[in-house]
Order: structure tokens, then C-alpha cells, then sequence
């Protein structure tokens, strides 16, 4: 595809330039009678089975419970009861063992018992009345035990060791796309981030990071904080320093990133530390959904829980896109409230006008309820949370990581992409060094990165003046059927292409490996033949 066509495309984002990708991959794929291989999508291909099948056998016993109250023709059911609720669910799994997922339901309530010294019935009465779904949410932000469980399995997946002082509050949100949103609506809404404000965004970012700032709601203003290649996409010290200018209010991260795949490292994480020891008030948010892919996984929001909101969705690591799992977590003590509190008279007035309809004593709701409150606009609060079916897939997904002591299913999750990743850069023919703070569950391959090692200085000028970045992924998918998202998107650099390791067949990576250095070596003889120089090391 020409240059001047290209250009039509730079102004959309990745995601919406997919579709072009895919329309044109289908193409050339009926054409050639091979695979339509869509490597941009981050959803997985596994489902986490064990959890699933005790849901749809604990809803059975449910739908029991009901008809032990009420059972009027043609189905009509009463709501369950909680006292005795334990005892008769394990008499019922133990009399149904052959029945899928009965034999963790049996292990799981004792589990839970012991492990949070729950009440039983209660315990179990949450878990058979949510998952009938005949009640709002209540507490509103999240119900009791789920709460406690997804804090203890959180502390896991994202806080990390040494396990901070004091609890998080959580809050159940449909998905990680609607804790953004309502993180963004709230920052706002409490005058936190005003319109014409600064952020600093941690890129390579997951794009609607990028695009929800210039939004007419938000209108902030963005400084880039630039986790280079070259440095193994950790930020540099000369990048992190930017976060010291106090016009900079909050400085948003994913970790591990999209699409670099990177966890934060150890030393960065200090270093970001000791900024915030001179700008202690600065606003943190960090986007965990990848790290339960990284051993030993350390967050912001277990380094530094004051500053920090945590982001975290089940969708990547349990297969559950559409379950649409997230939580939002802010610590107890943390400087959101703090900042709220200190606002001038006037703005706080238009606070307690906004909140004055939930207490009589506004200015005493905390940061994380207000969020809740925010996502149902404040009038309808009072049906706020999410949906207790799902609260209760949360809890069962969250119990099963917890109870596998030997983390198994973690192990699995990270041999499949991994597995895949090698077998890309098999394809690729290149060699990449190992490095603990990769996720393997997205690559960024970098064009200007690997002509310059394999090939000049020289080609890589000649590419950038003659190819447009978009030819990349635009080439993959009309000559080899191929969808990648293009890595500027990302803020990525130009010339880079994000896969994703975790949505197709083992098979097809080593494939995929071979069509992306394919293009390359096209750009390379392009080139031998314009200049008459010949690269000593091209690709292929």
C-alpha cells in the first residue's frame, strides 16, 4: 500500500485500524487458502476449567436452596436461607461428588473458614444467595467475604512483599476497562485532575490510556515517560526525573506493560521512591492485569500504597473477557482523602453538594466510595456494584489461586506464552536474551531495532524516508494474512509491531516468526537494489 494511502490511517488508533487489518488479512487469506491468523487480540485461548465447573455446580445447589423455601408451580422459588447453609451444602457436594466441581466446593469452604476464620453459613449464605442473583449489592462497593478473599488474593497478584501496613478498600467493577473509566470520572470529579492539568503516562501504554486524557471530559495534558528499548523497556532515570516537575499531578503506569510486556524492575521501582520522597504528593495509578505473569510480581501499589490506585482485571490469567472482573483498590490511608480534605472552602461546598444526597456528613465519604458513588452518577448509588453472580465467579477464581499452594496453574498459564514467544522468535531467526521482568504474553518487535543490529545505519534512514511505519502490519495482512497492531499506537516506536502470544495455536507463531521477517527482508532488498549496498547480516 502507497505512503499517501497510508496516511489516511494515521489518525486512528490500533484497535480501530484492526479492522482494516483483518478486512484485507480475510482477503488474502481466502486468496491463499491458508489461516487467518489474528495475533492482536490479547484475549487468551485457555479457560481456567476448576473454578467454572464448581460455579455452575454451586448455582445447582442453589436453585435447591430455593425450592427448600417456596417451590410453587410452574417454578417459582423462595429466597435461600443462610442458617444451615454450610452443613447442608457439604452434605449435598458429598452426595453429588461425581458431579464437576464438587470436590473444590468441598475443599474450598473449610479452606475458607480456616484460612479468614469466616462464619460458615454466613460464608456460604453469601455465596448461594449472590449466585442466585435475587438481591442488589450490598455493601454496594463489595460483598464481605468476596472483599476479604480478593484483597488476600491481590496481595498476591499485585502488592507483593513486604506486605504493607493496614487494609485496601476494594471496589468489584465490571471489567478493567470500567475501573479506568470510573477512576478517570472520580480523579475528576473530586477536582483532583482538573481540565488543563498534567499527567505523565509511562509509555509504551495500552492506548486508551493515551486517548482518554483529550477527551473533552478530561482535557489533560500528557507528558510521556519513556520506557526505551534500548534500556529493556525500564525507564530511565533521565525519563523518571520529568516526574519531578510539580506541574506533573499523576503519573499512570501498566506493569507489566502493553505492549512492551515488561514489569517495572526492582531498581526503577526505588528509584521512583525516591522522587516521590520529594514530591510526596504525587498521584499514582497502576494497571496490574499482566502481572500474575511475572514471578514474584512486586506493584506500585504494594511499594507505595499511599500514593497509588491499583487496577487489576481477572479477564488475561483465568480466560474470563467476558465475565468482565476488575477491581479498583486504594489503601486506607492514602493521600487521595487527604487531598480532598484540603481543598479550598468553595470547592469543597461543590463536593458536598454532589455527595450531600448520600450522608448528612459528606466530607467523611472516603475516595474508593465515591468512585462507586460516581459510577452510578451519585443518584442511583444506591443500585450501585457489580452484578453478585460475578462477585461470586471472583471469589471462586480468587480461592483457587489461593489454594494452590504449589501454583500450578500459574505455571501452566506461563509455559503456554512463553512456549509461544520462543517459538516467534524461532520463526524470526533471531536470538533474545532471557529477562525475569518479561511477561511473554505480548512481544514488541521493533523494525528500526533489528535492521540496525542485523543490518546499517544506513537501511534504517533508507526505511524511514521510503517505507511509512504502517506498511509493516498493512503488509503482514494483505501478503500473509496476518493481524498485528502497529506499535506507534502505543507510543511505541514507529516502526514496531505488537503480537499477541496468548489467543492462538501454538503452531502458528513459528509461522508468524516467518511472515514478519519475510517484510523485513523485502525492505532490505528494496534497498540493495535503490543503493547497490549490500547488508551483510539481513534478516532471513
Amino acid at each position: 500500500m502507497d505512503i499517501m494511502t497510508l496516511r489516511n490511517y494515521e489518525s486512528l488508533g490500533p484497535f480501530e485500524i484492526k479492522n482494516f487489518l483483518a478486512e484485507s488479512a480475510t482477503k488474502a487469506a481466502r486468496k491463499s487458502a491458508t489461516a487467518y491468523l489474528n495475533a492482536w487480540r490479547g484475549n487468551p485461548n485457555w479457560v481456567a476449567t476448576e473454578p467454572r465447573e464448581a460455579f455452575f455446580t454451586l448455582g445447582h445447589f442453589a436453585v435447591q436452596e430455593t425450592k427448600r423455601v417456596m417451590d410453587v408451580a410452574p417454578g417459582i422459588g423462595g429466597i435461600p436461607r443462610v442458617d444451615g447453609s454450610a452443613e447442608r451444602l457439604a452434605a449435598w457436594v458429598a452426595k453429588h461428588d461425581d458431579l464437576p466441581g464438587a470436590s473444590f466446593l468441598a475443599k474450598m469452604v473449610p479452606w475458607a473458614v480456616q484460612k479468614f476464620g469466616f462464619k460458615a453459613d454466613a460464608f456460604v449464605g453469601e455465596l448461594v444467595d449472590s449466585i442466585i442473583g435475587d438481591h442488589y449489592p450490598e455493601p454496594d462497593r463489595m460483598l464481605h467475604h468476596n472483599e476479604i478473599v480478593v484483597r488476600e488474593y491481590l496481595q498476591w497478584a499485585m502488592v507483593g512483599h513486604p506486605k504493607p501496613k493496614g487494609d485496601f478498600k476494594l471496589y468489584a467493577v465490571e471489567g478493567g476497562t470500567a475501573a479506568m473509566c470510573y477512576t478517570f470520572k472520580s480523579l475528576k470529579n473530586n477536582r483532583l485532575l482538573n481540565a488543563g492539568d498534567t499527567i505523565a503516562l509511562g509509555v509504551p501504554i495500552f492506548t486508551p490510556y493515551l486517548e482518554m486524557p483529550h477527551l473533552e471530559d478530561y482535557d489533560l495534558q500528557i507528558v510521556p515517560i519513556h520506557a526505551p528499548q534500548e534500556n529493556r523497556f525500564q525507564f530511565t532515570d533521565a525519563e523518571l526525573d520529568k516526574l519531578l516537575d510539580p506541574k506533573i499531578k499523576a503519573f499512570f503506569v501498566v506493569n507489566p506493560g502493553n505492549p512492551s510486556a515488561m514489569a517495572i524492575s526492582e531498581e526503577v521501582i526505588a528509584k521512583i521512591g525516591e522522587i516521590l520522597k520529594k514530591r510526596p504528593e504525587l498521584l499514582l495509578l497502576t494497571d496490574d492485569v499482566y502481572g500474575t505473569f511475572v514471578p514474584g510480581f512486586r506493584s506500585l501499589l504494594g511499594a507505595y500504597p499511599r500514593n497509588t490506585i491499583g487496577v487489576y482485571s481477572y479477564s488475561k490469567y483465568f480466560g474470563c473477557t467476558g465475565w468482565r472482573l476488575g477491581v479498583i483498590a486504594v489503601h486506607e490511608d492514602n493521600i487521595f482523602d487527604e487531598q480532598i480534605a484540603a481543598h479550598d472552602a468553595a470547592t469543597l461546598a461543590k463536593l458536598d453538594k454532589r455527595y450531600g444526597t448520600l450522608t448528612p456528613h459528606p466530607r467523611e465519604i472516603k475516595f474508593i466510595d465515591r468512585i462507586v458513588a460516581d459510577s452510578r452518577d451519585v443518584a442511583l448509588n444506591h443500585t450501585a456494584g457489580l452484578s453478585l453472580p460475578q462477585q461470586v465467579m471472583m471469589s471462586l477464581f480468587s480461592l483457587y489461586e489461593l489454594m494452590d499452594e504449589d501454583k500450578a496453574y500459574q505455571k501452566a498459564c506461563m509455559e503456554i506464552c512463553q512456549r509461544r514467544s520462543h517459538l516467534t522468535l524461532e520463526g524470526l531467526s533471531i536470538e533474545v536474551q532471557p529477562n525475569p521482568h518479561f511477561d511473554h504474553y505480548y512481544g514488541l518487535i521493533d523494525f528500526e531495532f533489528w535492521l540496525r543490529k542485523y543490518g546499517s545505519e544506513d537501511l534504517v534512514t533508507w526505511v524511514k524516508k521510503n517505507v511509512h511505519p504502517l506498511d509493516i502490519v498493512f503488509r503482514l495482512a494483505e501478503d500473509h494474512g496476518i493481524v498485528l497492531l502497529n506499535g506507534g499506537g502505543f507510543e511505541a516506536p514507529d516502526w514496531s509491531a505488537r503480537i499477541s502470544f496468548a489467543n492462538l495455536d501454538d503452531e502458528v507463531y513459528e509461522k508468524i516468526g516467518r511472515a514478519v521477517r519475510a517484510v523485513a527482508r523485502n525492505y532490505v532488498e528494496a534497498f540493495q537494489r535503490e543503493t547497490g549496498t549490500v547488508v551483510a547480516r539481513k534478516p532471513g
